[in-house]
C-alpha cells in the first residue's frame, strides 16, 4: 500500500543559470517632483529608467501608445536636443598652432623674432638663415603632431556610423519612418529582425525578441528580451519584433555615454608633456637670467654695439635650448603611432605613445579582444547519456539547426561540424525553428541509408528533459543536474540534445519517445595568440587585468583558460567595496 504521508518527488532544476536577474524597482522619489528634463530623468539618485516598473516609465515620460504629437515633439527636441552625438568641431588652424604653444617652442619663437626683427643695424641684413632654420624646425614639429592626430580619425564619428539612420515611430497614432536623429524621449518606436535599435527604450510589446548587444556590453550571445526589458541604442535586433518607449536619446543613452567617454578630452597633462614643460621652464628661466646678465655685462661694461650684442643674445637663445628635441621626439612618436596603426589601433594623441611605455597594469576587454567573439562548442566538456558518442551528438545537434538565416546557437553548432555535414545523408521532412516558448528546435528527417524516419531536438535542458521518456531514470536526472550545475559554475551555456525514432513514417505521427543523448557546452573561446600575448606582457613586468560586461561566471572561466585566474569581482564591488570577511 502506498504511504499517504510520502512526500512528492522534488522537481529537479535543469536550467540553473549564472546570470544575475534584475528585478524592476519603483521610482526612488515622488514622481510628481521629477520634471521632464535631462537633469531629473537621468539622475540615477532619483530614478533609473532602465529598472523602474514599466507603468512608471509611461508616467515619467508623459506618453501613451499613440505616441506624441508634433508640437510636443518639437518641445522635447528643444529640451533634450537631437538624437545624435554632437561632434566638437576643431579649427584645423588652431589645432596646428597648438603644437607651437609650449615653453620650448616659446624660446625658439623668441629666437626667431630676435633673428628677423631686432637684428637690423650696422648696415647688416636680418639673420635670415637662423630665422628660416628655426621656423622650419617649428613647422616640422607641429606638422608631424598635427598630421598624426588628424589622421588618427575621430573615434566618436566611427561610433556614430553604427547608429540607425532611420527609425519607425508612431506619432499622433500613425506609424511613419523618420530620421533617428528626430527621436525624442517618449516617442513610440518599433523594430524587427535586422534593425538597429534607434534609441534606448523599454519594451511594452515583444514577440520572440533577441538583441545582439556584444559591442556595448561584451555579451557573446544575443540576449532574449521580453516586455519591460531595456534595449540599448546601437544594438541589433537578431530575432523577432518589438515596440518600445524611447527612454533616452543622444548622449544620454548607454551608447552615448560610452561614446562620450571615448571622445572626451583628457585635461590632465601627460607625463611627457610634464617633462617637456619642466625642461622648457628651466630653459626659459636659465636663458632669461643669462640674457639679463649679458645685457648688463655686454652693453654696460664692455660697451658692445647694438648688433654685436644681439648676435650674442641670439647665440644664447639658440644654443641654450635643445632646439631639435621636439622634432626628434615627434618623429619618434610618429613612428610608434604608425606601427600601432598597422594593428588597427587608434592613436588620438601621439604623446600617449610615450605614456604607453610606462604602463604597469594592462586592462583588456574580453569579447573580441581576448576571445574570438565567435561561439563554439567545447568538445572537451561534452556529456553523453547513451551509447551515442560525442561526435555523433554534435552531428545530430547540427541536424536540428538552420543552415541558412541562422541564429548564434545554430551557427555555432553547424560551424562545429561543417555545413556539409549538417545535412549529409538525410532528407529533410520538417523543421521547427527556435521560439522563446518551447525554447528548442526540432527536425524530422529520413535517413537516406536506412529509410528510417527520426526526430532530433536541441534546446534548453529543462524543456528537452520534459520531452524525454525513453531513458528518463533517476540516475540520468541526477547526472544531468550535476552537469548543468558544473556548466553554470564555469560560465558555460548548456544545450541538451535528444532524438526519437518515428516508426510510422508519418512526420506528424507519434514517435518511440525522446531519448536524451548529450549535453553540449557553448563558449566564446580565447584567441589562439591570447595566451602567448599575456605571457609576453607578464614577462615584461605588466599586470594583466580583464574588464568585461559579460557575466561574472563567464569571465572567470575565460580567466582560468588564459592563466589570469578566477579572482574576479562584479563591478559593484568597486563602488561598494569587497564583502566583509567573516
Amino acid at each position: 500500500m502506498a504511504d499517504s504521508n510520502a512526500q512528492p518527488k522534488a522537481a529537479r532544476n535543469f536550467d540553473k543559470t549564472f546570470e544575475e536577474e534584475k528585478a524592476a524597482t519603483r521610482c526612488l522619489v515622488d514622481m510628481k517632483t521629477i520634471q521632464l528634463n535631462a537633469e531629473d530623468l537621468y539622475d540615477r539618485e532619483k530614478v533609473d529608467l532602465e529598472q523602474v516598473e514599466l507603468e512608471d516609465v509611461w508616467v515619467l515620460l508623459q506618453t501613451s501608445e499613440n505616441g506624441l504629437d508634433a508640437a510636443e515633439v518639437e518641445r522635447r527636441r528643444g529640451i533634450f536636443g537631437p538624437n545624435r552625438l554632437e561632434e566638437k568641431s576643431v579649427n584645423p588652424f588652431l589645432q596646428f598652432l597648438s603644437f607651437m604653444w609650449n615653453p620650448l617652442s616659446w624660446v625658439m619663437e623668441g629666437a626667431a623674432v630676435v633673428s628677423i626683427a631686432l637684428s637690423n643695424g650696422e648696415n647688416r641684413p636680418p639673420d635670415w638663415q637662423d630665422f628660416v632654420g628655426i621656423m622650419a624646425l617649428l613647422l616640422i614639429n607641429s606638422g608631424i603632431g598635427y598630421y598624426e592626430e588628424r589622421s588618427a580619425g575621430n573615434a566618436v564619428k566611427a561610433l556614430m556610423d553604427s547608429l540607425a539612420p532611420k527609425a519607425k515611430a508612431r506619432r499622433n497614432g500613425q506609424w511613419s519612418e523618420i530620421d533617428s536623429a528626430d527621436l525624442v524621449p517618449g516617442d513610440i518606436v518599433a523594430f524587427k529582425i535586422g534593425d538597429v535599435v534607434p534609441g534606448d527604450c523599454r519594451l511594452y510589446d515583444a514577440v520572440n525578441v533577441s538583441i545582439d548587444q556584444a559591442a556595448l556590453t561584451g555579451e557573446s550571445l544575443p540576449i532574449s528580451k521580453s516586455v519591460g526589458d531595456q534595449c540599448f541604442s546601437g544594438s541589433i535586433c537578431k530575432q523577432g519584433e518589438a515596440e518600445g518607449i524611447v527612454s533616452a536619446t543622444g548622449a544620454n543613452t548607454f551608447f552615448g555615454r560610452a561614446a562620450t567617454l571615448v571622445g572626451a578630452e583628457n585635461d590632465s597633462t601627460g607625463h611627457m608633456q610634464a617633462v617637456l614643460a619642466k625642461i622648457g621652464g628651466f630653459c626659459l628661466v636659465s636663458i632669461g637670467i643669462a640674457i639679463a646678465l649679458e645685457l648688463i655685462v655686454l652693453y654696460g661694461a664692455f660697451r658692445y654695439s647694438y648688433r654685436r650684442g644681439l648676435d650674442n643674445i641670439l647665440v644664447l637663445l639658440i644654443g641654450g635650448i635643445p632646439i631639435a628635441m621636439p622634432t626628434v621626439l615627434s618623429v619618434t612618436l610618429a613612428v610608434g603611432a604608425q606601427q600601432l596603426a598597422k594593428y588597427k589601433a587608434i592613436v588620438t594623441r601621439i604623446t600617449a605613445i610615450e605614456e604607453l611605455a610606462g604602463v604597469t597594469i594592462l586592462c583588456s576587454d574580453k569579447t573580441g579582444t581576448l576571445t574570438t567573439n565567435k561561439l563554439t562548442i567545447d568538445k572537451s566538456t561534452i556529456k553523453t547519456y547513451s551509447d551515442v558518442g560525442p561526435e555523433d551528438v554534435c552531428v545530430l545537434a547540427s541536424y536540428a539547426s538552420r543552415i541558412e538565416n541562422q541564429d548564434a546557437i545554430d551557427a555555432c553548432v553547424v560551424g562545429t561540424v561543417g555545413a556539409d555535414v549538417a545535412r549529409r545523408g538525410i532528407k529533410l521532412v520538417d523543421f521547427k525553428p527556435f521560439d522563446p516558448v518551447s525554447k528548442r528546435t526540432e527536425i524530422t528527417y529520413i535517413d537516406i541509408a536506412t529509410g528510417e524516419m527520426r526526430r532530433v531536438t536541441k534546446g534548453m535542458t529543462g524543456k528537452i528533459m520534459d520531452l524525454c521518456t525513453y531513458n528518463k531514470t533517476d540516475e540520468i536526472e541526477r547526472q544531468l543536474e550535476a552537469d548543468v550545475e558544473e556548466f553554470a559554475r564555469r560560465g558555460l551555456r548548456a544545450l541538451a540534445v535528444a532524438y526519437e525514432d518515428v516508426p510510422s513514417g508519418d512526420a506528424e505521427g507519434p514517435g518511440s519517445g525522446f531519448q536524451l543523448i548529450g549535453l553540449l557546452s557553448i563558449f566564446d573561446p580565447p584567441r589562439d595568440d591570447t595566451k602567448q600575448t599575456i605571457d609576453d606582457a607578464v614577462s615584461l613586468g605588466l599586470k594583466v587585468k580583464m574588464v568585461t560586461g559579460d557575466q561574472l561566471a563567464i569571465a572567470k572561466e575565460t580567466g582560468r583558460r588564459l592563466g589570469l585566474g578566477d579572482n574576479m569581482f562584479a563591478s559593484k564591488v568597486l563602488k561598494e567595496g569587497p564583502p566583509a570577511r567573516k
